[in-house]
């Protein structure tokens, strides 16, 4: 019997030296950056969160990222890793010819909503549209040759069911201004594109009002910003950090694309270029970082890589909320890349020296 135990005992503290092995250990890096990052929350006008992940061990860093953030156009990296699974898989083609329709036109960046129906353009050309102008109708344009219900499965696949629902942009704007009435759920293209004119605040509500052809006291609400709370609130295009940060773990692990895909995608979000906008107005211009930000009305996101083609590869994820989603959304994402490049990155570098 004490042999029994003996023997239980040994294989016990065997698991468990395993278990730790395995487990992810504590980065004091991470812990000098996560003090600094609350340090910036508590003096921001709203809130942040941010998330870090080593995809080569699993270390993460994990500042509010366990919540749901709106996503805006950062679900575009997202769909753009979906629609290359299908050309991976011979769904697709990138040489593919993609007619635009009049269903698929809809504000915002990017020209394609200004061209003539019967354009015809290659998904190739179309994934470049959607990351790198941001383009919302060439991002419904894939939506719709690839399938939404194929989209939103191979991102939960890849990220987890923290990732909510993905729609046609066309469907975004519908949803916002159904919160102001029912009825502008049915608006058409053509109507979105023309309520989109009007500046935003009540001169946008007294559009989308005259589009229904109702005075604004006939709307269930008159305040577009209540309309986007009321909108953020359905979880759609939403997600934690922490799933979006599965889903590039994987690609920079080679997971989810073929060589060819990955290098594609890479080079379309910016692997060679620098922006100096928002995070990577604080990292080292010497620092590839592969990105895509996403942007509403008080909402703010920027997505990405750095050093995405190597061992020391490192998910760099944030959102804000509750401020201006340009100047102190950008002046605070550019602090956290600062606080990253000083307290992680260097260092790493100088470790690696």
């Amino acid at each position: 019997m004490k042999i029994l135990f003996a023997g239980l005992a040994l294989f016990g503290c065997a698991a468990l030296s395993l278990w730790l092995w395995a487990k992810p250990q504590p980065d004091a890096r991470f812990e000098a950056l996560a003090e600094r990052l609350r340090e910036l929350d508590e003096a921001s006008p709203g809130q942040l969160g941010v998330y870090l992940l080593r995809p080569a061990d699993g270390s993460e860093l994990n500042h509010q990222a366990d919540r749901t953030w709106y996503l805006a156009s950062a679900t575009k990296a997202a769909i753009a890793i979906a629609v290359l699974q299908e050309v991976d898989d011979s769904k697709l083609q990138l040489d593919q010819p993609i007619t635009l329709e009049e269903g698929d036109r809809v504000d915002g960046s990017g020209g394609l909503v200004w061209e003539d129906a019967g354009a015809r353009y290659s998904v190739s050309e179309l994934l470049r549209e959607m990351l790198q102008e941001s383009d919302n109708t060439a991002a419904d344009m894939l939506i719709r040759a690839a399938g939404a219900q194929r989209i939103n499965e191979r991102i939960v696949a890849a990220a987890g069911r923290d990732f909510g629902k993905v729609t046609r942009l066309l469907e975004v704007r519908r949803e916002l201004y159904g919160q102001l009435h029912p009825d502008a759920r049915s608006l058409e293209n053509r109507q979105i594109v023309e309520i989109a004119a009007a500046p935003l605040g009540p001169q946008r509500v007294e559009a989308v009002a005259n589009a229904l052809k109702m005075k604004p006291d006939q709307l269930e609400t008159r305040d577009l910003d209540d309309a986007y709370r009321r909108y953020y609130e359905t979880g759609l295009n939403s997600a934690t950090l922490v799933a979006y940060g599965q889903l590039f773990g994987k690609l920079a692990k080679g997971e989810l694309l073929s060589e060819a895909s990955t290098r594609l995608l890479y080079d379309i979000m910016g692997l060679d270029s620098y922006e100096a906008y928002r995070l990577e107005a604080g990292l080292s211009e010497q620092v590839p970082f592969v990105q895509k930000t996403g942007t509403q009305q008080h909402r703010a996101c920027h997505m990405g890589i750095a050093n995405p083609q190597g061992d020391d590869a490192l998910v760099i994820l944030a959102c804000a909320e509750a401020l201006d989603e340009d100047t102190e959304a950008g002046k605070l994402f550019e602090q956290v890349g600062e606080a990253i490049q000083e307290l992680v990155l260097d260092r790493d570098e100088a470790e690696a020296a």
